[in-house]
């Protein structure tokens, strides 16, 4: 015997001696004596399923490696590097995920070239070359939070080298800042 569902007239009917299974408490149906597993996606596992065996042995995704190494853990970073020639300037980037060791020699190396070749034209002096300098400042913060790569997990990595402090090229940025200073001193020696 069945019976309409109340309250749509068009619906077809629902037999009555096939009990709904997730109707129990829970939402899956129990079984006696068994305890529910998590199976794939978080939802109850299903024995009697064809393809609970399927999903059994089921990998998690990787984990996101390093694009230089391939070792883990990596992050994705953009470092920027820019250079300003008279009345001209280019900007480059490296961007992807990186792993501490290969994403501060990417910082470093990028950096350097900054601080030597981004000084010389009038927007890199004031705008361009401060901004990249202190984006790579801060981007560098994420990858020094890294754990370094498990030895023996990952390929050739990237030599870090020497600090960009220790780096002789990066002192060739004091020369447009000395002779900013020299020309502000002169300007108000000149004005009083």
């Amino acid at each position: 015997m069945t019976t309409p569902p109340s309250g749509n007239p068009y619906a077809t009917p629902v037999p009555q001696a096939v009990p709904n299974p997730y109707a129990q408490p829970g939402g899956y149906p129990q079984t006696a004596g068994v305890p529910q597993q998590a199976g794939p996606y978080g939802y109850p596992a299903q024995q009697g399923h064809p393809w609970y065996a399927a999903y059994q042995g089921h990998p998690q995704p990787p984990a996101p490696t390093c694009m230089f190494c391939a070792g883990a853990p990596a992050v994705h970073v953009t470092f920027r590097a820019h250079r300003g020639i008279l009345v001209l300037m280019t900007f480059g980037k490296q961007s992807g995920m990186m792993c501490a060791t290969c994403g501060l020699a990417v910082y470093r190396e990028l950096t350097t070239r900054t601080l030597w070749q981004g000084w010389w034209s009038p927007f890199s002096l004031f705008l361009f070359t401060p901004f990249t300098v202190l984006h790579n400042l801060v981007v560098a913060r994420k990858v020094k939070k890294l754990q370094p790569p498990a030895p023996g997990q990952h390929g050739p990595q990237v030599d870090p080298g020497v600090p960009v402090h220790r780096r002789p090229l990066a002192y060739v940025a004091f020369v447009p800042v000395l002779w900013v200073l020299f020309m502000i001193v002169t300007g108000l020696a000149q004005g009083s």
